[in-house]
């Protein structure tokens, strides 16, 4: 489970840092951003907060806009931002599913399993990866999402209740299924018999 750091920078009193690493849930390279506070060392381990972003963002979004390290950083708390999908195109041009729209599920439909297991991704292959490499206290972590992230957040919450303490969800797409592009995704990478999704 080797990681490659791409950048850093200083930032409120931590550090800011962008990776990629070969995915064996995604059969791809994958992108992750954490921060780590000032008071993250390999004697001090800290909480954790992981934000899954919304359709057509990426690992960058929550932590270059958001602002919330000066929070993270006064309550020592670290966050950790995934990618919203493997970036390999199945033929889709479409932005509700495919390369940055995942919706955070395991596909089942032939086109699009080989690559699109964010789901596997995000509870059991990143927290993994995380508690390998980053000073993480593995009891202290929790997870929320905005968007198509709220809805991934939900979903990773209720199916591995040890895992996160807490879920957040904000603007979630709770019910992306009643939706046209909701419907279209679970679709294409769940089927087409509702009962399955």
């Amino acid at each position: 489970m080797a990681v490659r750091l791409l950048k850093q920078s200083k930032s409120f009193g931590g550090v800011l840092q962008h990776y990629a690493h070969e995915s064996t849930a995604t059969n791809s390279s994958m992108r992750f951003s954490v921060y780590l506070p000032p008071t993250a060392n390999l004697n001090h381990k800290v909480p954790a907060i992981y934000f899954l972003a919304g359709a057509t963002r990426n690992e960058e979004t929550f932590l270059s806009f958001g602002g919330a390290q000066r929070f993270a950083a006064a309550r020592g708390v670290a966050l950790v931002a995934p990618d919203t999908s493997p970036r390999i195109s199945q033929g889709s041009s479409h932005w509700a599913y495919g390369p940055g729209a995942s919706w955070y599920v395991d596909a089942t439909q032939p086109r699009w399993t080989k690559h699109y297991n964010m789901q596997s991704y995000v509870s059991k292959e990143l927290p993994a990866l995380i508690q390998i490499h980053f000073p993480i206290l593995p009891t202290k972590q929790s997870i929320m999402g905005h968007s198509m992230g709220g809805h991934g957040a939900l979903i990773t919450a209720l199916r591995n209740p040890d895992l996160f303490e807490s879920v957040s969800a904000f603007a979630p797409a709770c019910n992306p299924t009643h939706g046209e592009y909701g419907a279209k995704a679970f679709k294409n990478y769940l089927g087409a018999d509702h009962a399955t999704w």
